[in-house]
């Protein structure tokens, strides 16, 4: 009998070929997150369900465990899983599976050398370890962990911002929003793109009206107020600065010394956490981290917030 699609789509096939009688579809792909309520299965599989959120957040960690528990009440008498995904936290939705079995990139061979030691240069040693290696380095000696959320966007309101630019290179553009809560706590907000900051003014103004952000500050030296500038063309108010402080100096201070007061909105980017938490006086790349620790240092030195004026 010659194969003959009955049905195809980006998420259903079905043929002629199917020996059961049960009616439903033969492949069935479905996000994780999707109602599974009514569906059954011989086999599952599930592919990189863990992600780099599971590495960040504990919330996101135990959710994706409950997804996957749930998975096992679709899947029939006799059938099987098959899992595939790479392990980011020691706690996440892997250490539940049961037969695990790891191929790093050593036992494959699939990767020379040569380029191996080219991704270890490209990007942190955790980062490395958990990609590559399927091992979790030890946090003991890090600078900042454990990052705290939180979904009330509305905590934020009211804020002040910062941008650390980028113009060319390997740098990247951030945008950090942070407001002090009368409990102490520093409800914080971030986002990165590797990109010019000319093409990211678009989603950092964005962010800011639904965020309902003040004052923007930024840096002058590189760009001889540039930025400043175009800022205060697309209506916001500005205070851009002179740097002089060694930038290890500022975030050891500023953002270790403030870290366990900031509580994140669950929607700042994950590469944006990420950066912070693999953050060193060594770190190849510290734009989160450095946007993050300006702001904590304009808002001591302020002490006083720049509302919203008129919008943006």
């Amino acid at each position: 009998m010659d194969l003959q699609l009955i049905k195809a789509n980006n998420s259903e096939i079905h043929t002629n070929l199917c020996t059961s009688a049960k009616g439903a579809v033969q492949i069935l792909g479905l996000g994780i997150g999707t109602s599974i309520t009514g569906k059954h299965a011989d086999i599952v599989v599930t592919d990189d369900i863990v992600n780099l959120k599971d590495r960040i957040s504990k919330a996101e960690r135990e959710k994706t465990k409950i997804q996957y528990m749930e998975l096992q009440n679709i899947c029939n008498r006799g059938g099987r899983f098959i899992n595939t995904g790479t392990p980011w936290h020691k706690e996440d939705a892997i250490s539940i599976m049961p037969n695990v079995r790891r191929y790093d990139c050593y036992s494959t061979g699939l990767i020379t050398r040569n380029k191996l030691e080219d991704l270890r240069q490209s990007m942190s040693d955790s980062l490395f370890s958990a990609n590559y290696e399927l091992k979790h380095i030890a946090d003991k000696d890090a600078m900042f962990k454990e990052p705290k959320f939180t979904a009330e966007e509305t905590l934020i309101y009211n804020g002040i911002s910062n941008i650390d630019a980028a113009y060319d290179g390997e740098d990247g553009t951030a945008f950090t929003i942070f407001k002090e809560a009368a409990d102490g706590h520093i409800i914080g907000f971030g986002k990165r793109w590797n990109k010019h900051v000319d093409d990211c003014l678009t989603e950092i103004q964005m962010h800011h009206e639904r965020l309902r952000a003040g004052s923007i500050s930024c840096e002058k030296n590189a760009d001889k107020g540039y930025l400043a500038k175009e800022l205060r063309g697309l209506g916001f108010s500005v205070n851009p600065y002179s740097e002089s402080m060694n930038k290890f100096v500022k975030i050891s201070t500023y953002l270790r010394k403030n870290w366990s007061r900031i509580i994140w909105l669950e929607d700042t980017d994950p590469e944006y956490i990420n950066e912070i938490l693999d953050y060193s006086e060594f770190a190849e790349h510290d734009d989160s981290p450095d946007s993050a620790a300006s702001l904590l240092r304009n808002m001591e030195n302020r002490n006083t917030y720049n509302p919203v004026k008129g919008g943006i």
